[in-house]
């Protein structure tokens, strides 16, 4: 399998990095019993924005088939503004794997915070539901 490596994920950013794919509001629906906002709504927020970012990449309807490297870093609270940004780190024959972070701007702050990041692996499929060939853009250059 042929793979294109654009970014590795290391270290940590002190501004977001790569796409903006979702903006949202944390909101009290989504708290846990201590009054902070649960896990898997931040994840799903995550997988969301980047679905939208690889089906733009790959130019097809893609799912998630893998989740890994997913690192909890601070809470999320309500109120806060929540920013997920995706980067492409690899795309294979017919899968992509893409760097999700997501960043929140608290209330009278003016630095957004990294949360939550993680690897998300994409696979393109076609109208039945099989995984397709993502076709790769002409690597020529016309001037």
């Amino acid at each position: 399998m042929t793979e294109t490596t654009n970014r590795v994920a290391t270290g940590l950013a002190a501004e977001p990095t790569g796409d903006l794919t979702i903006r949202t509001v944390a909101m009290p629906a989504d708290t846990n019993a201590n009054g902070d906002i649960f896990g898997g709504w931040l994840l799903s927020q995550m997988d969301l924005g980047g679905g939208i970012f690889a089906a733009k990449v790959a130019k097809t309807r893609t799912v998630t088939v893998a989740i890994e490297a997913m690192t909890f870093r601070k809470a999320v609270h309500v109120g806060d503004v929540v920013s997920v940004h995706a980067d492409l780190v690899r795309m294979g024959r017919t899968s992509l794997t893409v760097h999700i972070e997501a960043w929140v701007l608290r209330r009278n702050e003016n630095a957004p915070i990294l949360v939550t990041d993680g690897n998300f692996t994409f696979v393109s499929i076609d109208e039945d539901g099989r995984p397709q060939v993502i076709k790769r853009p002409d690597a020529t250059i016309s001037t």
